[in-house]
């Protein structure tokens, strides 16, 4: 891959993180308004904030390479909304699994195609999408809520198909679209990559974290 190819699959996979930082502080910041407890509030709230903190530090990497962050989200606000569209949660639990089920399976696949960008780009990339503070928050939360009526559990079993459905189809879409993406996957002479086996692999990949998260929050997959 030229250097030019580079710099535009880095510069999309920043602009990916730039608006998934965005339209997360925004989604969390309503599910915190939806919170059952206040204590529940200030945890959602407290982790919607630190996604402006993330947004920040994106658009910094994206300044130091002179690309406006405005510019390089652009390209992703139609599929981004059209997914959030699509699985806009009902109540607390839905938002609740799709901050842990959805934004899971995008964040691992924005971490494999981080694995062919340069050591600052990916550790950015890592440093973004960690959320462990959350996951257990969530973990907790749906574990106890299921425990308190054994009917959700299977409207959420549901959910959880649903979304890793449409966040497959997402995935899916963005790398189509975005040939420079898929280069930093594919490669190049200069720049070996992923071949047709090795995405397959890596989709594969991507479905058995969701299977693993679905069973952690106590979920039929």
């Amino acid at each position: 891959m030229s250097d030019d190819g580079y710099r535009a699959g880095a510069v999309d996979l920043l602009g990916i993180l730039a608006y998934g930082a965005l339209t997360a502080f925004e989604r969390l910041a309503e599910d915190a308004q939806i919170a059952p407890t206040l204590t529940d509030k200030v945890q959602l709230a407290t982790v919607a904030a630190r996604q402006i903190g993330h947004f920040t530090s994106v658009s910094d990497q994206l300044a130091g390479m002179d690309v406006e962050v405005m510019a390089a989200m652009e390209p992703f606000h139609a599929p981004f909304d059209a997914f959030h569209g699509y699985t806009k949660p009902k109540d607390w639990y839905e938002g609740l699994v799709k901050a842990y089920v959805g934004d899971g399976f995008a964040a691992d696949f924005y971490r494999e195609v981080a694995a062919f960008v340069d050591a600052d780009t990916r550790n950015l990339v890592h440093e973004v999408l960690a959320a462990e503070d959350l996951h257990a928050f969530i973990v907790a939360q749906v574990r106890q809520g299921t425990q308190n009526d054994p009917k959700l559990a299977g409207r959420l079993s549901l959910w959880g198909r649903r979304l890793v459905g449409e966040a497959l189809s997402q995935a899916q879409r963005v790398a189509a679209d975005r040939d420079a993406l898929t280069s930093l996957l594919t490669g190049t002479v200069d720049r070996p990559g992923m071949d047709l086996a090795a995405i397959s692999r890596m989709f594969s990949r991507l479905v058995a974290n969701h299977t693993k998260r679905m069973a952690e929050l106590g979920l039929q997959s």
